[in-house]
């Protein structure tokens, strides 16, 4: 059995562990504030979910979900995560997060961050532009008419293929919008961020209709 370990169990990664439960995966959950605060939600889980410090979620992931305010994707551990698959949700919020030179003269995207920190790890950016309660809400089986689509990014084919078929088994289908450099087409204030249901069709429309925010 796959285990999907979280680092980070906020809105997103609450709701991706209930995905993945539903979906017969164990989930071991990790958050800022220790193990012992995360009882409610692995009691409502069930059998299939524990809690953890980040490093023993990283270590127990065949998966790895890295879904955290971006200011702190340096506390991420880097060597659970060695030659792990690890999915990065994160958005830059200068508010939240503090001003990032590099994100603001746009020279990288928050997922290159992520990939420079964890070098031997396969960052692929993904479920990022979609509200948590859309993640359960709108998920539907392969072949639904309409289905809704979830952009990636990633530098690893082999990587993004994994994930293409998680997001498929979870429910939905994936655009692959292309390198992590191509990142940005799903941050904050594109066409494709949080724009409700999207199919592949427009999905791929917003992802080429997207501006740096240099041009915006």
């Amino acid at each position: 059995m796959t285990t999907l370990g979280l680092i980070g169990a906020g809105h997103i990664g609450s709701q991706i562990a209930r995905l993945a439960v539903a979906h017969g995966y164990d989930v071991v959950i990790s958050n800022s504030r220790g193990p012992e605060t995360l009882s409610d939600l692995v009691a409502e889980l069930g059998a299939h979910a524990s809690a953890a410090t980040s490093v023993e979620a990283g270590a127990a992931g065949d998966l790895v979900v890295v879904t955290i305010p971006l200011k702190n994707y340096r506390d991420v551990p880097v060597e659970p995560l060695a030659g792990k698959i690890v999915i990065d949700t994160n958005n830059y919020y200068p508010q939240r997060d503090g001003q990032i030179p590099e994100l603001d003269n746009e020279s990288t995207t928050n997922a290159e961050l992520l990939q420079a920190h964890l070098p031997t790890s396969k960052v692929v950016k993904g479920f990022n532009h979609i509200l948590a309660s859309d993640l359960t809400a709108h998920a539907t089986p392969a072949g639904t008419p309409n289905r809704r689509a979830l952009a990636i990014a990633g530098d690893d084919d082999n990587a993004k293929k994994t994930v293409t078929d998680l997001l498929d088994e979870f429910g939905f289908d994936t655009v692959d919008a292309g390198m992590l450099a191509e990142g940005w087409r799903v941050q904050r204030d594109t066409p494709a961020y949080i724009a409700g249901r999207q199919n592949a069709k427009e999905l791929r429309a917003n992802l080429a209709a997207a501006k740096r925010y240099r041009d915006m």
